[in-house]
């Protein structure tokens, strides 16, 4: 597949077939983005499971051992670069980060236990991928159809092809699922990642089915979301990395103030140790550790494998606004 020019110069690897690189409840602040009119390209959409019959039949295929075994989604840049050119680029992120950010490798983050709606409202993305089960994160944010649900664009759809059997299981914890498994109906991404999985665009989003009659944020609650930020605050990201040294089985965060990708994305990057599966995991402003609610403007994306202590993730503009138009309206 081509790549965006941006991009051409890169190569991907895949470590261990997988992909890393990833309420509103009541809250008062924690407000849908409303609908903007915009001109750039529709976004890319796949019908997913639409009747009964296809509801049962990926519902019957997550079993709790096949989630359980479910594949990260893991994959690192790998550039192709001389040692003389590496050393360039570590030189240039000593301009943006302290040189002992860039050599060393911190624990930023852990487990959270502070509780509140976030536990609700994230929760694993499990989905088929090239014939494997796999994994990713997501988030239920606050939509005018009540069924959204926030991720990255390599979460619905990577080398070209849509995945399958897609579900969305909010508050995960150790292989329960105490909020239910929800069928996606449909998937969507940027235009930019339908064409040609530029990173900078990696968003993506799905519309679940309604669950014993009730409707994802009725039953969990939803998110803020809102796009076109300013860019350097301070942000909180969550995510159920499954590669080691992790498995999946809790939800663990990050904080700290973002900065600007200084490589090869237009996208932010937060200090965080989290690993595969995480992807597709929200990045929260404004969040409220006691009430663990926040307004999501970005997720978990990329790694860069020769800085492991930064996650990235896309900015929220137009086209990732559009996409959350196209889902809510759906």
């Amino acid at each position: 597949m081509e790549r965006s020019p941006r991009f051409r110069a890169m190569t991907f690897s895949t470590l261990g077939g997988a992909l890393l690189v990833a309420p509103l409840l009541t809250a008062p602040h924690a407000q849908a983005a409303p609908a903007a009119p915009s001109s750039s390209p529709s976004p890319g959409v796949r019908q997913q499971a639409t009747d009964a019959a296809a509801k049962k039949r990926v519902l019957g295929y997550w079993t709790r051992e096949r989630m359980r075994a479910a594949t990260p989604m893991e994959r690192l840049f790998t550039p192709k670069r001389t040692s003389g050119e590496k050393e360039a680029v570590r030189r240039g992120l000593e301009q943006v980060l302290p040189p002992t950010v860039v050599q060393s490798i911190p624990n930023p983050g852990g487990e959270w236990t502070g509780g509140g709606a976030v536990t609700r409202t994230a929760g694993r993305v499990f989905f088929t991928y090239q014939g494997r089960s796999a994994s990713c994160s997501g988030d239920a944010v606050s939509s005018a159809n009540k069924s959204t649900v926030i991720t990255a664009g390599h979460c619905v759809k990577l080398d070209g092809a849509w995945h399958t059997n897609w579900v969305f299981v909010p508050g995960y914890k150790d292989g329960d699922r105490p909020h239910g498994t929800w069928t996606a109906a449909r998937t969507l991404a940027t235009p930019q990642w339908t064409a040609s999985e530029d990173l900078s665009y990696d968003v993506g989003a799905a519309v679940v089915n309604a669950l014993d009659g009730r409707r994802l944020v009725d039953a969990v609650g939803g998110q803020g979301i809102a796009f076109n930020q300013p860019r350097g605050q301070n942000m909180y990201s969550f995510g159920y990395p499954a590669a080691a040294p992790y498995d999946g089985s809790k939800l663990i965060y990050c904080s700290g103030r973002v900065i600007n990708d200084p490589l090869l994305s237009s996208g932010i990057g937060l200090g965080c140790d989290m690993t595969g599966g995480s992807s597709g995991g929200p990045w929260f402003l404004r969040f409220d550790e006691a009430a663990g609610t926040g307004v999501q403007n970005s997720v978990n994306s990329f790694k860069y494998n020769f800085l492991p202590t930064h996650m990235f993730g896309p900015y929220f503009g137009a086209d990732a606004q559009n996409v959350y138009n196209e889902a809510q309206s759906s």
